[in-house]
């Protein structure tokens, strides 16, 4: 179980909740926040500082202060990654021009979501085939992707290693099937 905050960080700060993060991690809670997406790297540290997140949603702005980029990298806190969304809503001008390979080139812990799937008329393949068209990423790559989500996911460790393997048999077929080959996905 978690506790999340989401909304316009540009506009609705996130102190006023910070005795419930308190509150949230002394109860065993883990902690998600929404932050740089329409602010800055300083919303990101503020959701760090504030709200202890153990998962930032969004965090693309990172890529603006290289200091930050090396503490999430060494802290390997994820970012949940919404291509289209950002796109949507003016983040980034387009899929070229978007954040994600400099995260993922940088070695952020980042996943790809889809934000909300019916209002962005996307969903996790779309997602996973746009990052392909546009930035080259190999199957592999892309199932690495998908593994990340699930090992950064507040699951136990036994579901985590059950869907683990699970999702690496998929892959397996979906190779064969697409590239007649299976797709190595890289163990973490």
């Amino acid at each position: 179980m978690a506790l999340g905050l989401s909304g316009s960080e540009d506009r609705f700060p996130n102190e006023p909740f910070r005795e419930h993060f308190v509150a949230a991690e002394r109860g065993g809670l883990h902690r998600v926040a929404h932050a740089g997406e329409h602010a800055g790297p300083e919303s990101i540290r503020s959701v760090l500082d504030v709200c202890g997140a153990e998962r930032i949603g969004h965090g693309v702005r990172a890529v603006e202060d290289p200091s930050l980029m090396a503490e999430l990298r060494a802290s390997q806190i994820p970012l949940e990654v919404n291509p289209t969304s950002n796109i949507c809503l003016g983040v980034a001008a387009d899929m070229a021009s978007h954040p994600f390979d400099r995260l993922y080139r940088g070695g952020l812990a980042l996943s790809v979501n889809s934000d909300d799937p019916a209002f962005f008329n996307t969903n996790l393949t779309l997602e996973l085939l746009k990052l392909h068209q546009t930035f080259g990423y190999s199957p592999a790559e892309l199932a690495g992707l998908s593994l990340a989500a699930l090992r950064q996911s507040f699951l136990p460790e036994e579901e985590k290693a059950e869907l683990d393997e699970k999702f690496r048999q998929r892959f397996d077929a979906l190779g064969r099937e697409l590239f007649g080959s299976p797709v190595e996905a890289p163990v973490s």
